[in-house]
């Protein structure tokens, strides 16, 4: 087996603000093996579904709307389903209802991809992603509304964090992630 493929069952779940790098953090583990899910998959087909066009703004309230429906685990129960116990790094965990869900995998490990408010906007600046704030101030509104949960049906991110197994802090450049990336997957794989 290949030395950079994982040894056994691994369900790796990222949680973190906008910008943090988490996308950066999935494409590595995915180079390691891991598929690639996230929970906004879910709302994504739900959108379909609906005849929705997929944007920001439709995501998160599609996940709210989901969430009404099928409390606050629905996405993550929904992934799980379509993973069938496959390995995998999981992208936009935003809830606690979702990290419970995942936890029913005895593998599963939550880490919060850590990163301050200067790197996170210019990641955001520099990836120009379609629905990416243009204006700091935006971009720092749009966070706040994520951080905590109006109610059950929305995200929050500060509770999700805080049941993180470990953090990685990703404020320095590409090389520093990828070591710090290989330090965590030597210890995954003891």
């Amino acid at each position: 087996m290949d030395k950079h493929r994982a040894q056994w069952s691994m369900l790796v779940g990222l949680t973190g603000r906008y910008g943090s790098g988490k996308t950066t953090v999935v494409n590595w583990f995915v180079s390691k093996g891991l598929a690639s899910e996230s929970c906004s998959d879910s709302i994504r087909s739900w959108l379909t579904t609906q005849g929705i066009e997929e944007s920001r703004e439709a995501l998160i309230e599609g996940g709210r709307e989901l969430r009404r429906q099928g409390g606050p685990g629905v996405l993550a129960e929904m992934l799980l389903e379509r993973l069938d116990g496959n390995n995998a790094v999981i992208d936009s965990i935003r809830t606690p209802g979702e990290v419970e869900a995942f936890r029913t995998r005895e593998d599963f490990i939550l880490i919060e991809i850590r990163a301050g408010m200067e790197s996170r906007w210019g990641r955001v600046q520099n990836r120009a992603r379609t629905g990416d704030p243009s204006d700091k101030d935006t971009f720092i509104a749009q966070e706040q509304s994520e951080v905590k949960a109006k109610d059950e049906a929305g995200q929050a991110l500060d509770a999700t964090a805080a049941l993180a197994d470990m953090i990685l802090i990703n404020d320095a450049g590409i090389d520093e992630l990828h070591s710090d990336l290989e330090e965590l997957w030597g210890m995954l794989n003891d």
